[in-house]
């Protein structure tokens, strides 16, 4: 039976004098992004997100106005997700050399498999989209168990009503995000990965648009 793995994405909005904001944050190597995660094993969809979104905006105090649906995508030839943390073996056996491991919701390249065990490619660049150069590569076996075939992604609208700065950074998995708000009728480029899923909060504004200047950026 194939695995899914499930992930959110929090559209965090607030009302401002201007209309209503959507919460975005820049990303060091990979561009303007929406808050989301992967959903912890044992975890319903519904508390991950608002997990997701207190961890990535450093906020608190979230209302889980309501679900926008969900998305099931099949990775395309021979490309998994990671289901579960999972030790990377040297060979396709539990006995060898286990020298590191890969997170939950990675992205994988399956390169050869074997009853029980697929080795697999994991890789990272320098920044994304306008990548440059290979930043880390690793190559293992992991059992099949620990792989997944199908991604659903969980679509959320939260609402925050507290103030903040204008601009705040937060620290997480060794990097620092700058939060930010956005006029929802005017949001800048997302990661091209990303602009999709507008899709999903157009049901609350119908009218989601870009700011005209961000249309022109190269």
């Amino acid at each position: 039976m194939s695995r899914i793995l499930e992930k959110v994405t929090a559209f965090v909005t607030r009302s401002s004098p201007g209309g209503d904001d959507l919460l975005l944050f820049e990303h060091p190597n990979a561009g303007i992004q929406i808050p989301a995660g992967t959903v912890e094993a044992g975890e319903a969809p519904a508390e991950a997100v608002l997990r997701e979104a207190a961890e990535e905006t450093g906020l608190s105090g979230f209302e889980l106005r309501a679900g926008l649906g969900s998305d099931d995508w099949q990775p395309p030839g021979h490309l998994r997700y990671v289901a579960e943390r999972t030790t990377v073996f040297s060979r396709p056996d539990p006995a060898s050399f286990d020298w590191s491991y890969l997170p939950r919701g990675a992205m994988v390249h399956v390169e050869r498999a074997v009853p029980g065990f697929s080795q697999v490619t994991f890789q990272e660049w320098d920044r994304w989209p306008d990548r440059s150069y290979l930043s880390m590569r690793i190559t293992g076996w992991v059992r099949d168990e620990a792989l997944a075939t199908v991604r659903r992604r969980h679509f959320f609208h939260l609402v925050h009503r507290d103030d903040t700065p204008a601009r705040w950074t937060v620290a997480i998995d060794n990097h620092v995000f700058t939060l930010f708000w956005a006029p929802v009728d005017r949001l800048p480029r997302l990661t091209s990965t990303q602009e999709a899923w507008l899709a999903a909060l157009r049901r609350v504004y119908p009218g989601l648009a870009h700011a005209p200047e961000s249309r022109e950026k190269k």
